[in-house]
Formats: structure tokens, sequence, C-alpha cells
């Protein structure tokens, strides 16, 4: 199993965050169901009162995921195999998500967030073992410095460029983290992500591929997104985002 904790820092509050952050998962979701291979459906999406973080919304989701793999992987699994199932229990400002293939047992993804009003220094968010600290490895996200994959690049969505036209903020300066922890907001997602693929001979470079592209990539991507898309959500309220998220399984 590899275990990393990211840290991803955005110059938003938490309220505007939990906006933020569905709406950028549900235009995701529209954007990425086109063509063979691809698509995402949406099983469930209900509240819960006795879960992970207490109370909270709870999606189950299956992603059609062969067309985002690589050639060599994806010649080792059955078509069959080619999806993922996603639980998540958002009990926001604390999230759980667990990946599964139903057709590959030995593999799973669990990712424990929490977003807190800081720069990322909480040293052991997760309460973790002494044991599990060492295991750990830590990445901080930086949504202006770290550089997306160039078939992905966007203009309009490079935070190096962005000005919202409704809030008046951005574009951000390389500095920029060290000016919100000055003048606010700020707020960081603690990622603690597990992953494991036990199989012999590829459970290593399995793993660091999924962490690399399944989660560091899309991640990165899709923070700079929330940020760039702040003007078409940031004069929605929580109903509004409920009922797009409706729209969206409706469609998908």
């Amino acid at each position: 199993m590899l275990i990393k904790e990211y840290h991803i820092l955005l110059p938003m509050s938490l309220d505007e965050y939990q906006v933020a952050q569905l709406y950028m998962i549900q235009k995701k979701s529209r954007e990425e169901s086109s063509g063979e291979g691809s698509g995402v459906e949406i099983l469930a999406n209900r509240p819960y009162t006795d879960g992970p973080g207490g109370s909270g919304q709870y999606t189950h989701k299956v992603y059609h995921v062969g067309s985002h793999i690589p050639g060599w992987f994806r010649a080792l699994l059955p078509k069959a195999a080619l999806q993922v199932e996603e639980e998540s229990w958002n009990a926001y400002p604390y999230t759980r998500t667990r990946y599964t293939c139903p057709f590959v047992e030995k593999f799973s993804i669990e990712i424990e967030t929490y977003y807190l009003p800081d720069g990322g220094q909480q040293p052991n968010v997760f309460n973790l073992s002494g044991a599990e600290r060492r295991q750990r490895i830590l990445d901080t996200i930086d949504i202006v410095r770290d550089s997306v994959a160039p078939g992905e690049y966007k203009a309009e969505e490079d935070p190096r460029l962005y000005r919202s036209v409704k809030t008046g903020r951005g574009p951000l300066a390389d500095d920029w983290a060290r000016t919100a922890a000055q003048t606010g907001p700020l707020m960081c997602a603690y990622k603690l992500c597990k992953v494991e693929f036990r199989y012999w001979g590829m459970q290593a470079k399995i793993e660091q591929f999924i962490h690399d592209v399944g989660l560091r990539r899309v991640m990165l991507r899709a923070h700079r997104q929330a940020w760039c898309w702040q003007d078409e959500w940031t004069e929605l309220s929580m109903a509004d985002i409920r009922a797009l998220e409706e729209e969206t399984a409706r469609m998908l």
C-alpha cells in the first residue's frame, strides 16, 4: 500500500470551497460523460444521518474509465473491469471516499479529507500512528506553480491569467499563498490517500501510477478549475447546487 497525504491550498473560505467543489464535480461529470469508454453513472445521491463524519450527503457512482488509462494497463484487464465504483460520504468539512473495481478484487483507493481554514501546517490532522506517519509521504499541491499536463492546459483555467469578473480576484502570483496567509482568505484540503493494488510484480508500479496520474494530476487540474470557474458558482446557494446535481443525474 502506498500512502500519501496531499495538502491543497486555495485562496477562498470554507463556505466558498463547499460550493466550488460540488459545482466542479457535477460540471466535470457532465463534460466527461461522452464517447465510448467514458462517462459517469450516478446511482445514489441522498442525505445520511449516521455515517462517517456524522451527518452528510452520500453518493454512489460508477466511472467508465477505459479511455483514461494507458494501453499497457488496459491490456491486462477484461473490458468489464474498466469500471470503478465510488462511494462518498460528504459531512463537510470532513469527507471520506472509497474507490473499488468489482472485477479487480485486490484494488482499492481510500481518501479521507479534512478542510480547514489554515495554510496546511497541521502536523497530524488524521491522528496517524508513528508507523503510519513514517510510511506516509507528504505532497503539497500548488494550483499556481505546479504544471498541468500539456494536453490538458487551457489558458482560461490558468490561475496566473484568470481574473474573476464578479469578485475581482486574481490573477494569482507565484507567492499567492504567502499573501493569502497575511490577508486571507486561505484554506487547505488535507487529503490522506491510501492506494492498494496487491498483485505481485505490478504493485509498486501501479500504485505509483494511480497516485501520479489518477490522483495528483486530477486533483491539481480540478482545483485549478474550481478557482477559475468561480464566476459560474460564486452566486450559487447550496439549494442551487442540489438542483444542478439532480439535473446532472437525470442527464447521465
